[in-house]
């Protein structure tokens, strides 16, 4: 099992630079965003498989959901529940 910071306070994101976020929402121990060109990444705590990432591994850095990607699939809405994580995508 994978150790996960907890910060109480905002800290930047190292996320490739030319990537623009659009989209943030925050469970109560994980965090996910889309960026402007529709991808999504996500990290924080992932027992659940809140991440979307196809495990149980949680992450301190953000990662992108691949699955999304390999269907061709645009994120376009994500809300973080406390274990859950619901996206709406466009075809």
């Amino acid at each position: 099992a994978a150790f996960i910071s907890i910060q109480a306070f905002p800290a930047l994101l190292d996320l490739p630079q030319d990537l623009e976020v659009s989209k943030v929402s925050c469970g109560s121990r994980h965090t996910a965003v889309i960026t402007r060109g529709g991808e999504l990444y996500t990290w924080g705590w992932g027992k659940y498989g809140q991440l979307g990432h196809g495990d149980n591994a949680s992450s301190d850095q953000p990662r992108r959901v691949e699955y999304l990607v390999t269907e061709g699939l645009q994120a376009e809405e994500v809300v973080c529940g406390p274990w859950t994580t619901y996206v709406c995508v466009l075809e």
